[in-house]
């Protein structure tokens, strides 16, 4: 069917996105022989992409639920996607930091996108299943980035004069603009759609809640912060989104510096743990569509999908105590865990909130885990140049994801949809 057509063009873009984030963790080693870079200033580089890309989620949110869907991933793409590309014309650590920060002020608007294409497109059945599909593009840009970048970097080939770490962000930065153009000739809204029969029309229209239909954009941020839920998620992705970002940008340069691979083992097995991400993202989404087919309430089918993520993640903690290949076997756990558990929480906002402050909501969720990614990744910095290894971050980050999901059975007490007080007067909505 076409809708799940977009489904898989929404994942593609979300596999060049975490392509595109990966190049530096991956070719880092190839950028320290131009200009040095200490744990500390690769903390700083993560934490400007991170800094601006949960400013520009929240904002990218706001910018999407106002220029729609269409449009505003479109905008986004081409943005990061130069972003990306001007690393490969950085001269100094500052320029490269200033190249992260646009990075993140692109892609900052990528899943707020994703999750309004998501609420057009998918009744509240098929959400998470659709999300599991988009979630699985993490995957997919994990799985091809470290092959990708070393079959770059190891040749040693100087395309006109300019030194192979340079291409990887050259060509990365290529394929969103090529995804751009796909995008525009592909996605429409239901009711806009060219290629959508009258007949189908009808029927996806009566697939969804007629409260969850379009209204007006913009509300004030005091009335979403007023609703318990609202800090529920935010919170959560607040601690789970800081112990996935310290995988995912630090794992390579853990087996760089504590396992001492080089460049052709580190891509040799660091695609195995995005791999698995994938299946957790198809896992998470389809066992909670799974439970709500069989009758049972959205809240019991989300939570259980959540607390079974959830209890995935402590086995990190034995990463430093094990052998190379259970090293992998359980970093590749965790990743399906995250995977599975982020497919469900990104699910969150729209079982929960109105389809026209899907975005800003999306928004809010992503600037918190941003943020947490910030300050363990500031953490992990300072206590790797001290001489703390690995153990100690290894150990909270560990533990994060059961302590968000207590926090979501606390703050979001039954997954029904918010009243907000602002609904029924359209007039009074206010813009962020």
């Amino acid at each position: 069917m076409l809708r799940w057509r977009i489904a898989v063009l929404i994942s593609v873009a979300i596999a060049i996105s975490y392509l595109d984030r990966q190049t530096l963790p991956l070719a880092i080693k190839a950028v320290q022989a131009d200009f040095p870079i200490s744990n500390e200033v690769n903390a700083f580089l993560n934490t400007a992409f991170l800094a601006s890309y949960g400013l520009m989620y929240f904002g990218g949110g706001w910018l999407v639920d106002r220029l729609g869907t269409r449009l505003g991933y479109a905008v986004v793409m081409i943005f990061w996607s130069l972003a990306c590309a001007s690393h490969g014309l950085a001269m100094g650590v500052a320029m490269l930091a200033t190249s992260r920060l646009l990075l993140g002020l692109g892609e900052g608007g990528g899943f707020p996108a994703a999750t309004r294409a998501v609420t057009e497109w998918f009744p509240a059945a098929e959400r998470a299943t659709a999300m599991g599909i988009i979630n699985a593009g993490t995957a997919v840009g994990g799985v091809v980035a470290g092959p990708l970048i070393t079959l770059i970097v190891l040749p040693h080939i100087h395309w006109f004069h300019i030194t192979p770490w340079r291409w990887v962000f050259f060509l990365t930065g290529s394929l969103g603009l090529l995804w751009t153009l796909w995008w525009i000739m592909e996605y429409y809204p239901p009711e806009k759609h060219p290629r959508l029969k009258n007949a189908e029309r009808l029927k996806l229209q009566s697939l969804f809640d007629q409260k969850n239909q379009p209204k007006p954009a913009g509300i004030p941020l005091s009335e979403l912060f007023a609703h318990r839920e609202t800090w529920g998620i935010v919170l959560a992705k607040f601690l789970t989104d800081a112990a996935w970002y310290f995988y995912l940008f630090w794992l390579p340069k853990y087996l760089y510096d504590a396992r001492h691979f080089d460049y052709k083992a580190t891509g040799s097995v660091v695609w195995i743990p995005p791999a698995a991400s994938g299946v957790g993202a198809l896992v998470g989404g389809a066992f909670s569509s799974w439970l709500l087919r069989r009758g049972n309430s959205v809240n019991f089918s989300r939570k259980l999908a959540l607390g079974a993520s959830a209890a995935l993640m402590p086995f990190v903690i034995l990463v430093p105590y094990v052998s190379v290949p259970w090293t992998i076997a359980i970093f590749s756990l965790a990743f399906f865990g995250q995977q599975s558990w982020s497919t469900l929480v990104m699910i969150l906002p729209t079982d929960l909130f109105p389809k026209h402050v899907v975005g800003t909501v999306a928004g809010l969720v992503g600037f918190g885990g941003a943020m947490g990614g910030v300050l363990l990744g500031t953490l992990a910095g300072y206590l790797l140049d001290h001489g703390l290894g690995y153990g100690p971050v290894l150990l909270i980050a560990g533990s994060l994801h059961v302590a968000a999901f207590f926090v979501i059975l606390v703050l979001v007490r039954d997954l029904r949809p918010v009243k907000l007080s602002t609904e029924n007067s359209p007039s009074e909505l206010l813009p962020i």
